[in-house]
């Protein structure tokens, strides 16, 4: 028993390393270098700012794929960051902040509305 609970102890002691450097979301269409070195597991400032670049110069990227044609990205670094790239939407997209509706009024319900009527009504004021 003893020693099960050591092998799932030193199992999860190997694992966590794993979740603490787990990639952040960010949108790499929209995303500045910092936020971008910041975010993506295995992505310095040098790498960030070529990412950067790349998308100033030849528009946004249209698939995570796009980012292997950036100098430095190999398909290790694509691989390990893909669940976080983001294309649209997410952290550092300030255009799907801008696009969303604002909060619909809601309905005034008949209910409500015959209430205030009543109320309004010579017999309910003489009391």
């Amino acid at each position: 028993m003893f020693k099960k609970l050591a092998v799932i102890a030193f199992a999860l002691t190997l694992a966590l390393p794993g979740w603490l450097l787990a990639a952040t979301p960010v949108n790499i269409n929209t995303a500045d270098a910092a936020t971008l070195a910041k975010s993506l597991d295995g992505i310095g400032n040098s790498k960030a700012q070529a990412i950067v670049a790349w998308r100033d110069a030849h528009g946004p990227f249209k698939s995570v794929d796009d980012l292997s044609q950036v100098k430095g990205f190999g398909p290790k670094t694509l691989e390990r960051n893909r669940a976080a790239i983001l294309l649209t939407g997410g952290p550092a997209d300030p255009a799907a902040k801008a696009d969303s509706k604002p909060a619909q009024s809601k309905p005034v319900s008949q209910k409500s509305s015959q209430k205030k009527s009543v109320a309004k009504t010579p017999a309910a004021t003489e009391e």
